[in-house]
């Protein structure tokens, strides 16, 4: 019986670590073809939120990194896009995060123009609930298209919250937390432009040592 036992458990054993190298192996494979997805769906998203004729740098390659737990929501570093034309800055996508969603963060980017206006925003990734936060998502509704042309007037600008708020937006039947967290997040990204446009060309860039 204890030979028995101890063969099983070695076959299982060997079992286990040959799945285990397969899933490595299929991870490496499959590590290219995913971050050249990931790459397609940036550059998708930049595009739909900074205008291509606007400017003539690579966008995706333009990556700084930004810090700032208070206007952008997170601890840790966000990424940024600089688009230039002629050497010389014309607007920014910046990524920033909710913290205050109804389940849980909520990561979105923002467009805004060198004069501070808001060219597009789009939701990156959420847990929302079905059929009523997740209007955030363009594909679920055009809520978002809302802040195009907005600017920040003033922290104090009262326009940014929604409409029970007595701003303008509009908020989701049912659901108030969830836009009222994203028009904050977008109102906050604003105004860490704002306060940082002069300094934000000279951000580091993504991938440089702290």
């Amino acid at each position: 019986m204890i030979p028995s036992m101890k063969k099983n458990g070695l076959l299982l054993a060997l079992f286990g670590i040959a799945c285990a190298g397969l899933v490595a192996l299929t991870h490496e494979g499959t590590k290219a073809q995913i971050a050249e997805q990931q790459k397609r769906q940036l550059l998708n998203t930049l595009h739909q939120i900074i205008p291509d004729g606007l400017y003539d740098n690579e966008l995706h390659n333009s990556c700084l990194s930004l810090h700032s737990p208070q206007y952008l929501g997170s601890r840790d570093p966000q990424q940024a896009f600089l688009a230039t034309q002629a050497g010389e800055p014309v607007a920014i996508a910046i990524e920033t995060t909710a913290p205050d969603g109804y389940n849980g963060d909520i990561h979105l980017i923002v467009g805004i123009s060198w004069q501070g206006e808001v060219l597009g925003v789009r939701t990156l990734s959420h847990q929302e609930t079905p059929g009523l936060g997740d209007l955030i998502d363009l594909r679920r509704s055009d809520w978002v298209t809302a802040f195009n042309g907005y600017r920040l007037e003033g922290e104090k600008d009262r326009r940014w919250a929604v409409k029970r708020d007595g701003g303008d937006f509009d908020q989701f039947t049912g659901a108030t937390i969830t836009p009222r967290a994203y028009v904050g997040a977008v109102k906050n990204a604003l105004n860490y432009f704002n306060r940082n446009r002069d300094r934000l060309p000279k951000a580091p860039r993504c991938g440089d040592a702290p």
